[in-house]
C-alpha cells in the first residue's frame, strides 16, 4: 500500500478515485453491493406490472415501501 502525504486535513477527506479496470475498483463495488444487501435487503416482485394510471403506480410503490419498512423493523425487533 503506497504512502500518501497530505498538505491539509481537507485533503484527507477526499474520496479515493479509482481508474477503470483497476482490481481495487471491482472489490470496492462488490463490497458496497454486499453491504447494501446485508443492511437493507430489498426484494422486488418479478415480472412486468401494468398500471391504469401514475397515481395507481405511486400508491402501489408507496405500499411496497411501507411493507418493506415494516419488515425491516420487525426483523430488527426480533434480533
Amino acid at each position: 500500500m503506497p504512502v500518501r502525504k497530505f498538505r491539509s486535513v481537507e485533503e484527507m477527506n477526499q474520496p479515493t478515485w479509482r481508474q477503470p479496470a483497476d482490481p481495487q475498483l471491482y472489490r470496492a463495488i462488490a463490497f458496497v453491493w454486499e453491504l447494501a444487501l446485508r443492511t437493507n435487503p430489498r426484494r422486488f416482485p418479478p415480472g412486468v406490472h401494468k398500471y391504469r394510471s401514475i397515481d395507481e403506480m405511486s400508491r402501489v410503490q408507496e405500499q411496497r415501501a411501507i411493507e418493506h419498512a415494516r419488515s425491516l423493523a420487525a426483523g430488527r425487533r426480533g434480533k
